[in-house]
């Protein structure tokens, strides 16, 4: 029998904004989460990339990369991710390549191919977005070629950052980054937290299909899910509607803060959007310790995790923090 207390754990934070709060704030609550995560033995955690978007402060996913880099002692910061399409591989090479410089031994690029953010965004970021032009993997293979020192890699190079073979991970929700995570042989992990549908065909396809590389000998995947755990049932399942109405809203076209528990959500959504959002976040672990433990058995056992990314938005601080821990005792009751 497999031992899935070894598989390790690790957090997802979108640096959420609650509503009545500011940006400062969710700095603060990033902290005392990195912190934590930290203290209790989580391997890593990520930062996403959202831009224009009220509710998440994360969008200088590398500067607050290293305030929690600076402010803890051994856990592993990085992106999950930062999207590439966004930005310069040579820019995002030397912004890594100075973390891991700062901080060696302790940072990862989680790179995805989505812009994370709208069509005028997109515009604002000074990108030119050209549907028929997609530049993903050549952008992926210019910054391993850098890290690695390749004979492969261009006469520009970026300084800090070339030759400090930084972890590289393809993120991704469909099957593409599955095919190239496999191609380049490079670790994998899937955003099952709000896109599942295609969760199990694209570890398949990427186990199947990987080829070793220098980087890593055999496939590394990791899933991610959103665990809202608490000392009830009830008590979890009402700090789940934050995430449940922001998703709603989010569907409605409304970017605002992370919002407050409600005790009703039936009152809030339509059937339609009920249907659209348990979809989306059909991977949460939502309930006590018994409950969770039971749905990250089933989840160890048909996905055959190399690691579990725990990502949890919650309204109360001292609440999130006290998810994080139970998630963490469960892991170890495996």
């Amino acid at each position: 029998m497999s031992d899935y207390a070894s598989v390790p754990f690790s957090v997802l934070d979108l640096a959420p904004v609650p509503e009545g709060a500011e940006a400062g704030t969710a700095f603060s609550h990033s902290l005392e989460l990195a912190k934590l995560a930290e203290k209790l033995g989580y391997h890593r955690y990520w930062l996403a990339e959202h831009h224009n978007m009220s509710g998440i402060a994360s969008a200088a996913t590398s500067v607050l990369i290293g305030y929690l880099a600076a402010n803890t002692t051994t856990l592993h910061l990085g992106s999950g991710g930062i999207m590439l399409p966004n930005h310069s591989p040579l820019v995002i090479a030397e912004q890594f390549g100075t973390l891991e410089t700062l901080f060696p031994g302790r940072i990862d690029l989680g790179l995805g191919r989505a812009p994370g953010s709208d069509h005028r965004t997109m515009a604002a970021l000074r990108r030119h977005m050209n549907s028929e032009l997609d530049s993903f993997p050549e952008d992926v293979c210019e910054l391993i070629n850098w890290f690695d020192a390749s004979e492969n890699a261009s006469a520009v190079h970026p300084v800090p950052g070339y030759g400090l073979r930084i972890p590289v991970w393809l993120l991704g929700s469909s099957l593409y980054s599955a095919q190239l995570a496999a191609k380049l042989g490079l670790p994998f992990a899937f955003a099952s937290h709000f896109a599942p549908d295609m969760l199990f065909q694209a570890l398949q396809l990427y186990r199947s299909n990987f080829v070793p590389s220098r980087r890593l000998e055999k496939p590394r995947a990791m899933v991610c899910i959103n665990i809202i755990a608490a000392d009830s049932n009830r008590d979890a399942e009402f700090l789940f509607t934050s995430m449940q109405q922001a998703f709603v809203k989010l569907r409605r076209g409304e970017t605002g803060k992370l919002p407050q528990p409600i005790q009703n959500i039936a009152n809030f959504w339509s059937p339609a959007e009920q249907y659209g959002v348990q979809q989306a976040l059909s991977m949460s672990l939502v309930g006590d310790k018994t409950k969770v433990r039971h749905g990250l058995l089933s989840l160890l056992r048909e996905t055959q995790a190399d690691e579990i990314m725990v990502n949890g938005q919650i309204f109360d601080n001292q609440a999130r923090l006290h998810s994080f821990e139970l998630a963490m005792e469960v892991k170890a009751s495996l």
